[in-house]
This record gives structure tokens, sequence and C-alpha cells, in this order.
């Protein structure tokens, strides 16, 4: 079945872990996320549970049990399971998501990978698997949230390689693809985002950020919630974060430094968000980094500021 969608989807903030190339996650339903959204990161989402109606793009359709769809940047999508209200489905949404660099560095790593490249293609209609490409697919899934380190991407490569080898176990699902892999922010979050992105390391003021928007404290709280999925103290902390993450991998400057100078007040704090959002403390992911010789990742909020033209990285202001 097929339908021309006018209700405009809400734009997603997708956080991926510093020491982590994608981001894998499970959660219920119904969840704040899970709604009429798009994103500029590829998505592998398995529906564990219940049954309902799916959109993707342009289509809409029944989904059951099992029901596995990968859905590349931009292409808005959502599961709407029928129940009755006031139930809840625990870990109803198994999935993966990636950026579209990530997914070109994998296509481009060796010859044999090449093979990926199709499947990426066609994501940008939304794909949908069946068969024992689904079930393959499914227990790789599965594989890769209890793994760790490199485990972790040769589990990712070999989901890859299984939703790819064989085209007669996955169908385009949307008529039209994403015009153009450049969206437009709505104007207040992109205010937001370029002020946090210059002035993590100051006073940053919800108030003040606000009256930039145009908007009242409350309802610019509401909006940046229900655009992003965090609330704006939360976006402001993983900017901070992700900030000393470049910090603590580029340079050998004291901890407690960068702590100040990524906008933390006292160094306890500091940790304690550290910890919460890479899993480990500041000193370990410094060690790890420099021991395995590393780079810095490239910083989640990248494919964000790509829409904001002429906002540097965040590990740049030093």
């Amino acid at each position: 079945m097929k339908a021309d969608l006018r209700i405009v989807p809400d734009f997603e903030m997708v956080i991926c872990a510093p020491a982590e190339s994608f981001r894998w996650n499970m959660h219920d339903y119904p969840y704040f996320g899970a709604k009429w959204h798009y994103h500029p990161e590829y998505e592998l989402h398995l529906t564990r549970k219940s049954s309902g109606v799916m959109m993707v793009g342009d289509y809409i359709g029944e989904f059951e049990p099992g029901c596995l769809v990968l859905t590349g940047p931009n292409v808005p999508h959502n599961w709407v399971s029928d129940i009755e209200p006031g139930v809840l489905i625990q870990n109803r949404d198994m999935l993966v998501q990636f950026s579209a660099e990530w997914a070109d560095r994998v296509t481009g790593l060796c010859p044999e990978l090449a093979s990926i490249r199709p499947l990426y293609e066609d994501a940008v209609y939304g794909v949908e698997f069946f068969g024992a490409t689904a079930m393959a697919a499914q227990r790789l899934l599965a594989q890769i949230g209890g793994a760790h380190g490199a485990e972790r991407i040769v589990l990712f490569l070999q989901l890859m390689v299984t939703l790819a080898q064989n085209p007669d176990d996955r169908r385009r699902l949307s008529r039209l693809a994403p015009t153009s892999a450049h969206v437009e922010l709505p104007r207040e979050l992109d205010i937001a985002m370029r002020y946090v992105l210059e002035h993590y390391s100051d006073d940053i003021d919800l108030a003040s950020v606000s009256r930039l928007c145009g908007l009242e404290p409350q309802a610019f709280s509401r909006f940046f919630k229900r655009q992003t999925g965090h609330t704006f103290a939360r976006y402001v902390i993983l900017a901070r974060v992700y900030a000393a993450c470049s910090l603590l991998t580029q340079t050998y400057r004291p901890i407690t430094d960068i702590c100040f100078e990524v906008g933390f007040n006292n160094i306890a704090n500091f940790n304690r968000q550290f910890i919460k959002i890479c899993g480990r403390t500041p000193s370990d992911y410094r060690r790890n980094a420099h021991k395995i010789g590393t780079k810095a990742r490239a910083d989640p909020f990248r494919e964000i500021r790509a829409f904001s033209a002429g906002i540097g990285a965040v590990g740049e202001k030093v």
C-alpha cells in the first residue's frame, strides 16, 4: 500500500559513543524516539515484538515480529504497534545506526567489501529483508549487543555482507529517495546547535539561547527535546564530553585543564559525566587511545554541523 505522507517528520540526533564506530540500541514501545522521524545515519531496524503499521518514505504497510528494515540517510520512518492504551512492549526494537562516512569506509576498505555498495544504494528507498537473509541478520544483530572492541567490527562486517549477498531476499519500499542528502534543520534548532558548538566552553544559559531562537524557555525546552530526543542541558554535556575526547586523544594536557577548558566547573562532575557517556574514566580513555595510536574519532556532531556551513569541529577549539 502506498500513500503520500504530508506530515513533517522530526529530526533525530543520533549519538554514537566516542569509542564506537556505530551505535547499537534496544528500546521499548511506546518510546519518545519512536515517532515519524529522520536522521543522517543509516539504520537497520528489527521489530522483535508486536504487529502494526510501518511507514518508510512514502510507503505504508503492515509489519509482524521479525520485520527487518534498512533505511538510508534522511529516509523518514516509523513503526506503530497495534496495542491498547497503557500497554508497554519491552525491548520491542533492536537496531544499529551508522553514518554515511562509516558506510563509505566499510565499502572502501578492500575490494571484497565493494559488494556491499549496492545494498547502501537500495537503502535510500528503504529495504525490507526476508527469508534466510533476515534470519541470519537477526542473529548477528543480537550478537553485536553483547560484543566489545574489535569483535563489534567483525560482527558488523558479517552483518553487512549477509544483508548484501542475496538481492532476492530484499525489496525496496519507498517509490522515491530523499531529494537531497542536505536537509534543512528547523531554524530554531540550527541556531541552538550553532550556539552550543561555538560556545560549549562558556557558561551556556538556556534562557539566553531560547531568546536567540525567539521562543519562551519552556517552549524551547519542549521543542529541543522533541526534535533531538535530548534535553538541551544533556546536549551541552555531550558536546563538552566529546570535545574532551578529542583533547584527551590528540594532546597530553592535564585532565584537570581539559575539564575546565571544555566548560565543566569541577573535576568530579566532569569525571561522572565522562564515565556515564563513554563508559570509562578520562585517564583510561586517553591511555587506551594512545596505546593503540589512534586519531580522535570523527565526532558524532559532524553530520549535524554539515547542515550548518562554517562551523568548525568540536575538537578544533583549543
